[in-house]
């Protein structure tokens, strides 16, 4: 018997529904492409932006230039979130970024995936989320259905292929729970 092998004219992801018409879509990609991915710096039009096309964003967002993000709609962002340089958001399903988390320069929030075990290569989605305070570093991959618990830090250029225990720091690709996150007082 032969093995099955991947048949991508066999794809169908018909199912999926971004949640918003076509021309809705078209227009936030030039918008994403001119504000948000080009060097434009200036947060409080992002900010506006953003709401305009069905972003949840609370108070003092700080994103930075050459920033891509799929669908504003299905995105909730708390109050004083980081968002650094060259991070692509790419929300097939919703991304939380609660208060006072960061996403720091070239990370990769991917809430798509395929089903490898499937000729078909089936979309898989699955919604991610940054609990308070949590940090992904620099260069960091987060997997679909991935949640950082509450103040976890996943270091730079690790992957996180599962959910992340609160107060834990991060390592590795897939990252592995390596010390306690200890925070020491302002002086």
């Amino acid at each position: 018997m032969e093995p099955l092998k991947t048949d991508l004219s066999t794809f169908d992801n018909d199912w999926y529904k971004p949640g918003r018409p076509l021309l809705v879509r078209v227009i936030w990609y030039f918008t994403n492409y001119f504000f948000f991915k080009s060097p434009f710096p200036f947060y409080g039009p992002k900010r506006f932006l953003l709401r305009l096309f069905g972003a949840k964003v609370g108070v003092g967002l700080i994103i930075k230039p050459h920033v891509s993000i799929k669908y504003p709609w299905l995105l909730v962002i708390g109050d004083h979130v980081w968002i650094g340089e060259e991070v692509w958001i790419d929300n097939l399903a919703k991304v939380t970024l609660k208060s006072h988390s960061c996403v720091s320069q070239g990370a990769l929030l991917l809430c798509g995936n395929h089903n490898y075990k499937r000729t078909t290569f089936d979309l898989l989605v699955g919604e991610i989320t940054l609990d308070e305070g949590s940090w992904a570093g620099a260069k960091t991959v987060i997997c679909p259905g991935v949640r950082l618990g509450s103040h976890s830090l996943l270091t730079v250029g690790s992957i996180a292929t599962s959910s992340l225990e609160a107060n834990w720091i991060y390592q590795g690709n897939p990252a592995k729970k390596l010390k306690l996150r200890e925070f020491k007082p302002k002086r």
